[in-house]
């Protein structure tokens, strides 16, 4: 059984549901990505996702919720006084922002123990994190992440990374950026948004970041660029993806973490660069067409079967 892991922190979900009322809802950017994964990969992979969670009754919803939609819970670790975070999803003209409640989340522990890092990232043949990820951690967790990601690339691990800046997350912009570039150097594939990339590190265009990326030592860097045209890179070489029909969102959230989970499920399949890239445009263009982060997953399995 080929294995899938994301690692990261899963969060409730209150999304307008019209008027004075709101949805509940289970998301995250890296769960995210591996919902969008399980319904790309075929059934000889498993899926699961790697965070901490309280144990009060609000957090034990969520083992729930992955387990019946395919997503494995070995990998879900409990704390005994923390329990999950929040955030509100605001929306402009499609266009999201969000009020966050995280400071004691549980998964801001995930990378305390060396031992529990090693079990979370076991027998993985694909392990993503994000920017995220790193953030919530202590400078020490994110340390010890990073190095047992260099470790399980060093075993023949494919590393995925999504830098998703989330400024407010970090102590400043300098310690973001060197960190995603640290975490960048360990990393077999980078997805990065362009304006993040912008903001952290001053590129000018898309291609920019390519070579940075590249430099840094990414055998792949695919840059999601806002609906506009998408640049990708591998083996040496820099296509440009701008042949897409362009859609006006609903709501953005979870557009680039559903693209992440449909391009790592094609790669993983032996899709060549162009054919991920466009699995990935064709259900993040499906995820923008409604609210919330996450759609049925059964939606999206057609999608990958055409």
């Amino acid at each position: 059984m080929m294995r899938f892991v994301s690692i990261g922190e899963c969060m409730l979900e209150l999304a307008s549901a019209g008027g004075e009322l709101w949805r509940l809802g289970i998301a995250g950017d890296t769960l995210n990505t591996a919902w969008y994964a399980r319904a790309c990969l075929p059934s000889d992979w498993a899926v699961a996702y790697g965070t901490c969670i309280g144990t009060d009754e609000v957090s034990q919803r969520i083992p729930k919720f992955l387990a019946e939609n395919g997503i494995g819970t070995d990998r879900v670790l409990t704390h005994p006084t923390r329990s999950v975070g929040l955030y509100l999803i605001s929306l402009t003209k499609g266009e999201r922002s969000f009020s966050y409640w995280r400071e004691t989340s549980a998964a801001r522990t995930l990378a305390d123990d060396p031992d529990q890092l090693l079990a979370l990232t076991a027998e993985a043949q694909i392990l993503h994190v994000s920017g995220i990820t790193l953030a919530i951690l202590p400078p020490a967790g994110r340390t010890a992440l990073i190095d047992i990601l260099r470790q399980r690339k060093s075993e023949g691990a494919m590393i995925s990374f999504d830098p998703n800046l989330r400024q407010k997350l970090w102590e400043n912009l300098q310690i973001a950026a060197d960190t995603l570039t640290e975490m960048a150097r360990v990393s077999t594939i980078v997805l990065p948004s362009f304006d993040d990339e912008r903001r952290a590190f001053g590129d000018t265009s898309p291609r920019d970041t390519i070579n940075r990326y590249a430099a840094l030592g990414a055998e792949s860097v695919v840059v999601k660029n806002g609906g506009a045209e998408v640049l990708g890179h591998q083996n040496g070489e820099t296509q440009i993806f701008d042949h897409f029909e362009q859609v006006e969102p609903v709501d953005t959230t979870g557009a680039g973490d559903s693209f992440n989970g449909a391009f790592l499920a094609a790669i993983a399949t032996g899709a060549s660069l162009a054919q991920a890239v466009g699995l990935g445009h064709q259900v993040a263009a499906q995820v923008i067409g409604q609210k919330g982060a996450l759609i049925p997953m059964e939606t999206i399995k057609r999608q990958a079967r055409k």
